[in-house]
């Protein structure tokens, strides 16, 4: 499945320069009532990075995958991301999608149809939950760059 993985890793190339342009104080900016601040939807991403990462590795080796959901505001809340240096967390995100980037690559395609079933959701492939990764992953972008959302006509 090395053409997830190859999409994967340049989505993660495309944003880097962007994030890394990013200050601490822009990363803690308040966005809203509600909303959380960049540094909390980029803790989000590796919160959601540490949950496939488990699931695509498992996914290997067993059929169907039984995986609980979980409680994002619960697992960002547990991070203290507003008050983490804004650095450590790019860092952080990068070297996750790398190691995710490999556990897709080298999957057999023979496991792309691994049935994967998430908390309450409906049963899904591997294949199916390693692309929607890649899409959740371009939805919190866009909310960290909303100017990509506007010039892709989704605004």
């Amino acid at each position: 499945m090395i053409h997830i993985a190859n999409a994967l890793q340049a989505t993660v190339d495309g944003a880097l320069p962007r994030l890394r342009a990013l200050t601490d104080k822009q990363a803690t900016r308040d966005r809203g009532a509600g909303k959380w601040v960049i540094k909390e939807i980029l803790g989000h991403l590796i919160d959601s990075a540490a949950n496939n990462h488990q699931r695509f590795v498992r996914a290997r080796t067993v059929d169907p995958l039984i995986f609980p959901g979980y409680d994002q505001r619960a697992w960002v809340d547990a991070h203290g991301y507003p008050i983490r240096p804004w650095s450590e967390l790019v860092d952080t995100w990068v070297a996750y999608n790398a190691q995710i980037a490999q556990v897709m690559s080298s999957t057999s395609v023979g496991r792309r149809v691994v049935q994967c079933v998430i908390g309450d959701n409906e049963a899904v492939t591997l294949e199916w939950l390693m692309q929607d990764y890649i899409q959740h992953m371009k939805h919190h972008l866009a909310q960290i760059f909303p100017a990509d959302k506007q010039a892709a006509g989704d605004a």
